[in-house]
């Protein structure tokens, strides 16, 4: 037993000597649970406006939308520089207008039978369940699978943006996307999303300092909101078949 025990130390020494920051996703994870909350909230604002203002909410989607990039690069760059006095206003500003820009799938969601509420609850708890199950992966990769897996999500996102992209240009030329193809790319999502949950678990120890935790908790909080709305995204196509 002995023996054993020392073996598992020495492991977990030798997949610790690259970790530049070892508790940086602990000082993140409150702060992505805060960014969650406050998407929750704009969410509920957002669908609030769909209902009493509808005519309203198309014109301020698109004003939130360019609002989340600025403040997406402008946050980032300065919680990278330390400055997180600065920079967690600024992402808890991000993080209401994410919600309020989910605000528009989360209400399809409630009007597609099938879906509703309950739909939106599967969404959730599998992000939670994601979360488990990524984080006992996602710490125990040697350092070549974590790098091969962080090389091939990264590669698979590049796919789907490219995708995403080319159904957005189908949309906007009123071309209308195949329900099969809409399930296929948010499982594609979905997929790649709790790759990217693991991969955060490997990658962001060994990228982060300790007192860097915005910037983490940014990463992690971007992995789940995405992988909330594939999740929903999948669970409207699946439920509305022609």
């Amino acid at each position: 037993m002995s023996n054993t025990s020392n073996f598992r130390d020495a492991i977990r020494e030798a997949q610790s000597q690259h970790l530049v920051g070892p508790n940086v996703i602990a000082n993140a994870l409150p702060f992505v649970g805060g960014g969650l909350v406050l998407t929750a909230v704009g969410t509920y604002g957002g669908l609030g406006v769909i209902q009493s203002f509808p005519n309203l909410f198309f014109p301020t989607f698109f004003v939130a939308i360019i609002l989340e990039l600025v403040l997406f690069f402008v946050a980032r760059n300065i919680a990278e520089n330390g400055n997180n006095s600065t920079a967690l206003p600024l992402l808890a500003l991000y993080s209401l207008l994410s919600g309020y820009t989910l605000s528009g799938l989360v209400f399809v969601a409630l009007g597609t039978q099938g879906v509703g509420s309950q739909g939106i609850a599967i969404a959730a708890l599998g992000c939670g369940i994601t979360f488990v199950f990524a984080r006992s992966v996602g710490s125990n990769l040697s350092e070549e699978d974590g790098m091969a897996l962080t090389k091939t999500i990264g590669l698979g996102m590049i796919a789907l943006l490219v995708v995403i992209f080319g159904q957005l240009i189908f949309l906007l030329l009123g071309v209308h996307t195949a329900s099969w193809l809409e399930i296929a790319i948010s499982g594609l999502g979905v997929l790649l999303f709790v790759g990217a949950a693991v991969v955060d678990f490997y990658i962001l120890p060994r990228t982060y300092r300790d007192e860097q935790y915005l910037p983490a908790a940014l990463s992690m909080y971007l992995t789940y909101i995405n992988l909330f709305i594939f999740i929903l995204r999948l669970l409207i196509a699946i439920n509305s078949r022609d």
